[in-house]
């Protein structure tokens, strides 16, 4: 059965506007985008390409379980292993705007996708997020760990995203760390700085503590060689890698894995920085398909509304009464009082 397809214009600034409006049309995608659907007659296709060089996704349903589904898939993009979707709440798909992509490869010779990140860039109403999914560089010697810190640190300068409107009051940002709000998420590859029989004798006790003392991401970051003023959840869950396949046993524990034997390590993480924002939850999934166990974070985020009537941004004391004048009303839950991302 086919597919139900809406435009998702990354940039909704109309060609002629009055200055006063600016800022107001940047950040809502026009009524009619979000109601009709694409036709395939002679109706002129508008593709907006991102930085990669890649048409942005379309919003996508089913047209039999339309009004069942309560996400809608806006980003979808691949690099090599790396792959990452943004799905976005019905009610609130009208307020995203300025939406793009960035791809960044760090593998080999520092520029292939087998290793590197995709970034995604949108705002939420007038408040903009950035999404990174990256996998950084692999290897448990000593050292490796700077070749890791390399690959944020380059991330974070060679990530530049298009400027899609040169014509609102507000500057978009176009680089990672000027964003309001920045998740960075992924196979980030940082092991335990302890040996392999170290590490099994401390998973043993539980001794968690102790573990984490030795983890290569808190020693870098708490040196300040890396991810300087970000943020991640305490850790309350077994480390993530490296698992035999189909199996619940860490790879070197059987005798048919001890070529691939890899000390435990909590290699897939998720970090964030940016005021007024809460992570609710930071756990592992049990999924056996990869030698990784995935990681879920849940978060709750305060976003900046624009007040229609007066044509201003609301300011912190009443950002959260503006964001629920413009978000539905539900009858029978009544008004939504918050905006969450799960990853």
């Amino acid at each position: 059965m086919p597919m139900q397809r809406k435009r998702l214009k990354a940039c909704n600034c109309p060609a002629e506007m009055v200055k006063s409006s600016y800022r107001d049309a940047c950040f809502r995608r026009p009524k009619k985008h979000a109601d009709e659907t694409d036709s395939s007659g002679e109706e002129e296709k508008e593709n907006t390409r991102d930085s990669c060089g890649s048409v942005l996704s379309e919003v996508t349903s089913a047209p039999t379980a339309r009004d069942q589904l309560k996400y809608n898939l806006i980003v979808c993009k691949q690099m090599v292993g790396i792959f990452v979707t943004v799905w976005v709440k019905k009610e609130l798909v009208q307020h995203i705007g300025h939406l793009r992509t960035s791809c960044i490869g760090r593998g080999i010779l520092g520029c292939l996708g087998n290793k590197g990140c995709i970034s995604v860039s949108m705002t939420v109403h007038q408040t903009s997020f950035c999404f990174i999914c990256s996998h950084l560089a692999s290897g448990q010697k000593e050292g490796d760990e700077f070749r890791r810190n390399s690959d944020v640190l380059e991330i974070q300068r060679l990530t530049l995203f298009s400027r899609l409107c040169r014509r609102t009051g507000r500057r978009i940002p176009e680089k990672i760390l000027e964003h309001d709000k920045v998740i960075w998420f992924g196979d980030l590859n940082y092991r335990i700085a302890l040996s392999y029989e170290d590490t099994k004798r401390l998973l043993t006790e539980n001794n968690w503590d102790a573990l984490f003392e030795k983890d290569q991401l808190k020693i870098e970051r708490d040196a300040g060689r890396v991810f300087k003023g970000w943020n991640e959840g305490k850790i309350y869950f077994a480390p993530t890698y490296k698992y035999s396949s189909n199996s619940d046993a860490y790879a070197g524990e059987t005798a048919t894995s001890n070529k691939k034997r890899r000390t435990p390590a909590w290699c897939d993480r998720i970090l964030w920085r940016g005021d007024g924002t809460s992570q609710l939850s930071y756990y592992r999934g049990e999924s056996r398909f990869s030698d990784h166990r995935p990681v879920c974070g849940t978060f709750i985020v305060e976003v900046e509304a624009l007040n229609r009537k007066t044509r201003r941004r609301s300011s912190n004391a009443d950002m959260k009464i503006g964001a629920e004048e413009l978000l539905p009303t539900d009858k029978n839950k009544g008004t939504s009082r918050s905006v969450s991302f799960h990853k």
